[in-house]
């Protein structure tokens, strides 16, 4: 090998190297600011939930609190081309009219704790969230939530003391916790 190609491959792996750095430090960023977004969900999300609990006992839906004009919107939230590509799905769409249907008057749907937990009571041996997911899908055509809200909705009720995590390895199962086993 001469020196003059040693020194153009050089050149070239140099090259190679920084562009590979570049886009590292890019991928990096996008993540970062995905990271940021889903905190801000998460944070939003867990208000939701403390509402929610803390609203549990009106069995009248005229007594919750009506959501204040200036209070922010969850859709006003900034995002990227790509992260709103990203975001965007058939299911989400779904959700999203079901959310404006219901928030109109229109008949509620189950909450999907709820539905996830009589499949669960179906069953006295541990079931997986992909399974419990898609017997959801057969029996409910009408919702369609993601594995991760599927998964986020069982770690929500284990939170509860509703159901009980087991872990066989890599996989994470599910069972309904007994009434005499919650004394």
């Amino acid at each position: 090998m001469t020196s003059q190609s040693a020194a153009t491959l050089r050149s070239r792996l140099v090259e190679q190297a920084a562009s590979d750095l570049e886009e590292n430090r890019r991928r990096q960023q996008e993540l970062a600011d995905g990271i940021t977004v889903l905190k801000q969900d998460e944070a939003l999300l867990t208000d939701i939930l403390n509402l929610a609990e803390r609203y549990k006992g009106f069995a009248d839906p005229s007594r919750l609190p009506e959501q204040l004009q200036d209070e922010p919107v969850v859709a006003k939230v900034k995002r990227t081309p790509a992260e709103a590509s990203a975001r965007r799905s058939a299911g989400a769409t779904r959700a999203g009219t079901a959310a404006k249907a219901g928030a109109k008057g229109k008949s509620r749907q189950p909450l999907l704790g709820d539905l996830l937990m009589d499949l669960l009571g179906n069953y006295d041996e541990p079931r997986l969230a992909k399974e419990l997911r898609d017997e959801l899908l057969e029996k409910h055509p009408d919702r369609n939530p993601t594995p991760q809200v599927v998964r986020n909705t069982l770690e929500s009720l284990v939170a509860k003391g509703r159901i009980q995590r087991h872990k066989q390895q890599r996989s994470v199962m599910y069972t309904v916790v007994q009434p005499n086993a919650a004394d």
